[in-house]
């Protein structure tokens, strides 16, 4: 039997980058992980995933948040709005979904990465 996960503050809304991996350079890695970084420390921020498809070549990043507050100053941040400005530099095409979330089922915590108060390994 699988241990019950701690408890988890329930996500409000997502926020998921979907986009064609292109020629991801040393700046690019640099301001992807400014971004990260700023991001997780902004409260409201409840943890994240990324999925990568190897047969189409697309990456997917996805932040939970409690409130649309915590997830405007991701977006206002002016690392975003560099990367933003610079993305035809690293990536081919892109989406960009921002959702609310009305349940989870399940391990709420199942595939969560950097959630405040995880235990980094």
């Amino acid at each position: 039997m699988n241990a019950r996960p701690e408890a988890t503050v329930q996500p409000k809304y997502t926020s998921t980058f979907i986009f064609e991996i292109g020629d991801l350079d040393d700046d690019f890695h640099r301001i992807n992980d400014e971004i990260a970084e700023r991001a997780r420390a902004i409260p409201g921020f409840l943890g994240e995933e990324a999925w990568h498809n190897i047969e189409t070549g697309l990456h997917s990043e996805v932040y939970y948040w409690t409130d649309l507050e915590a997830l405007h100053q991701l977006v206002g941040m002016d690392t975003h709005q560099i990367a933003k400005g610079r993305h035809d530099e690293w990536l081919g095409e892109y989406r960009v979904v921002i959702a609310e979330v009305k349940s989870v089922y399940g391990n709420p915590l199942l595939g969560l990465e950097h959630r405040p108060g995880q235990q980094e390994k």
